[in-house]
């Protein structure tokens, strides 16, 4: 196979990888929707590069979202990710860090919502909402202990999908490293999942020192 074919077959390997943890990002938007009986539910990355939080999974209202962005420093999931801690709130519109006009211009104003960071290997990754639970007297520790087990998930899958991502741009460059990079990540596929989640993050490890 010429380097234009391992190039080939390794992007669309990584594609395959990209694609199944956007899935299983998808899958705890729905599930947490679904255990919390709330209305909507959603995953925030954040874009270092941009300096944005991008809509990355969203279940309920908004589905038609996904890929839209705002800067980071915005609303409740911009606080959420710039402090690292979750937030529960029963009435937004009292809050002086929701971003009403935000809220309008995606069409969905909430009346409560339950936000956790993303947080992986001291790097926070993103943000994860529920929106519009069913009103309780209490906001339970249990529902907390909850939300921050989707999270913790949510983190690993946003972690993979960004070497993903990476290892990705790399192979669309050009040059004797690409195509060494290329020949390395072709055996990939034939590895079992878990090892081939090591080896993405790794092949993205390498195109990073490559590019300094």
């Amino acid at each position: 196979m010429g380097d234009d074919g391992f190039r080939a077959a390794v992007a669309a390997g990584l594609l395959g990888a990209d694609e199944a943890y956007r899935a299983l990002l998808q899958a705890i938007v729905e599930v947490a929707r679904s255990i919390f009986g709330a209305k909507a539910s959603s995953i925030f990355v954040l874009d270092e590069e941009t300096g944005e939080l991008v809509f990355e999974a969203v279940s309920g209202h908004g589905e038609e979202l996904v890929g839209s962005r705002f800067p980071a420093g915005t609303g409740i999931a911009g606080w959420v990710l710039a402090t690292r801690q979750p937030l529960v709130l029963e009435d937004v519109s009292q809050d002086p860090r929701f971003a009403r006009e935000l809220a309008e211009s995606i069409g969905y104003l909430p009346e409560g919502l339950m936000a956790a960071p993303l947080l992986h290997a001291d790097r926070a990754l993103g943000v994860l909402e529920v929106l519009d639970r069913p009103q309780r007297t209490t906001f339970s520790l249990v529902e907390m202990d909850l939300l921050g087990l989707f999270a913790n998930q949510a983190a690993i899958a946003l972690d993979l999908l960004g070497h993903s991502r990476r290892a990705k741009a790399a192979l669309e460059g050009t040059g004797e490293a690409t195509v060494a990079i290329a020949r390395i990540a072709s055996t990939l596929e034939a590895l079992p999942e878990r090892k081939r989640e090591v080896g993405i993050r790794l092949l993205s490890t390498l195109a990073d020192v490559l590019d300094e």
